[in-house]
């Protein structure tokens, strides 16, 4: 029987929202890839940057924990404003901060300059973040679809955090030589933003403006007294005036967050055991990847005194793993489930970071390092889009954002307390060799108790979810695609 006008129509109307979707998902990646770039990009760069900006070893760090430390503070201020104000709105207007913030950072004549851009560059990116998450989804229905933009999702992280490190080290004043290729980039994904991703309904009520000053300011305070602790220590007073302000203030924003009607952080995310067990567990796998990576970088350069370009090559082995474990993902997890995927990159991840922590300055590259690094990101390519997963299961369209938000929010202060704790446990190692092989060690810990939130709250969820869906007893929870 031959087509009519009408189913002309319709295929014409499938084709479109097909090229829609996939725009949606390039812009979504390529923004929150960039993120990414940025910030592994600068653990082979800093000597660089130091050498050019004329920089002491605390404005050194800086340049980094400027970053950190604002992305860690506004991200669930950014993830709510794009169920209130529209996450099209929101997005593109993160993607224009971000721009600025990289004409800023490329222009940089002075270190100040260069820090002040940097945090300037945190608040795009606390917008940017979870406004990309939580786009993707409402964008991608759950299912196959959503699993693929997922899994592809956290290939570009790991992809991302890979190849920065090997650019840093590669491109002459590479972070800076950089940012001119960035802005291009920005721009691109500004025009493809406005032109492809549909607005999306605003959510009624009223902003919850104590909720965002508390927890901007008291993850903020937290970051703060964390990054401080490095180089101050854990008694210093500006660090436990940090720390006591961020506990007064999570507290009264988790008594705010049960009383008012729209809130920053709705708490009823932690019902699910298995979004409870993703913001439990990414936390502790984001610090002991960051922590690797802080480390590693060190260890490369002055144990073995690698320069930067060999530094970022020697972590070459991980890029190209990663791609191609991302590209298994989605039909790995589509054959074993979301939650044995993640036990099962966990597990591996684990096993790398046992065998890392028996490191001393005479193990051998290949064996000692490149091996164990090898197998640490199979399991970072197989675990991450899963448990990034698991941090949005079963929300609704008017809570993506704030899903999202807690998932990048776990992973920043992840980030900043794992990097934290374990440079506070390897310092009085006497050697650098020996401070590694502590931090691989307290990884190692890290990574067994994320794997046991996992195995406790994630598994046997996953589990009685699918065993109900069979018997037709249970339908989870989906999100609704943006209209």
């Amino acid at each position: 029987m031959p087509c009519d006008t009408s189913c002309a129509a319709t295929a014409t109307s499938t084709s479109a929202n097909q090229v829609h979707t996939t725009a949606i998902l390039a812009i979504i990646l390529v923004s929150y890839f960039m993120i990414i770039l940025d910030n592994s990009i600068i653990f082979t760069g800093l000597p660089r940057i130091q050498a050019a900006m004329d920089l002491s070893a605390t404005g050194l760090s800086w340049v980094q924990n400027a970053n950190t430390l604002v992305f860690g503070g506004l991200l669930l201020r950014g993830a709510r404003l794009g169920d209130i104000l529209g996450r099209r709105r929101v997005f593109i207007a993160g993607l224009a901060v971000f721009a600025l913030a990289s004409l800023l950072v490329g222009a940089a004549p002075t270190g100040w300059w260069l820090i002040a851009a940097r945090a300037l560059q945190g608040i795009g990116a606390a917008v940017v973040a979870p406004s990309a998450l939580s786009l993707l989804t409402a964008t991608f229905p759950a299912g196959r679809e959503r699993t693929r933009a997922v899994a592809s999702y956290g290939a570009v992280a790991g992809i991302g955090a890979s190849l920065g490190l090997v650019v840093g080290g590669a491109w002459p004043n590479g972070y800076l030589a950089r940012r001119l290729l960035h802005q291009r980039a920005d721009r691109y994904r500004h025009g493809a933003a406005v032109k492809f991703i549909p607005e999306s309904p605003r959510a009624s009520g009223r902003f919850d403006l104590v909720g965002a000053v508390a927890s901007t300011l008291g993850m903020g305070a937290l970051v703060f007294g964390i990054v401080n602790s490095v180089d101050a220590g854990w008694a210093a007073p500006a660090t436990i005036a940090a720390l006591v302000t961020a506990a007064v203030l999570l507290a009264l924003l988790v008594v705010n967050e049960w009383r008012v009607k729209q809130p920053i952080m709705p708490l009823h995310l932690f019902a699910n055991r298995e979004r409870s067990g993703a913001y439990l567990a990414r936390p502790l796998f984001a610090g002991t990847m960051i922590g690797f990576f802080f480390f590693t970088t060190q260890f490369l350069q002055g144990v073995y005194h690698y320069n930067p370009l060999q530094a970022g090559v020697a972590f070459f082995p991980m890029t190209v793993v990663n791609f191609f474990v991302a590209l298994a993902v989605p039909r790995l997890t589509h054959r074993f489930g979301n939650a044995a995927l993640l036990a099962a990159g966990l597990a591996m991840t684990l096993a790398g970071m046992a065998w890392l922590s028996q490191i001393t300055a005479h193990t051998p590259y290949v064996t000692g390092v490149a091996l164990p690094m090898v197998l640490i990101d199979i399991g970072q390519g197989l675990g991450f889009a899963p448990l990034r997963a698991a941090g949005i299961a079963g929300v609704t369209a008017n809570d993506a954002g704030a899903a999202s938000g807690l998932v990048n929010t776990s992973h920043q202060l992840g980030s900043a307390v794992g990097v934290g704790v374990l440079v506070a446990l390897s310092a009085g190692a006497g050697s650098l060799a020996g401070s590694v092989a502590i931090a691989y060690t307290g990884g190692s810990v890290m990574l067994a108790a994320a794997l046991v939130a996992v195995l406790v709250l994630i598994v046997p969820t996953e589990r009685a979810t699918r065993r109900a869906a069979r018997t037709g007893a249970h339908k989870p929870a989906v999100s609704a695609p943006v209209k």
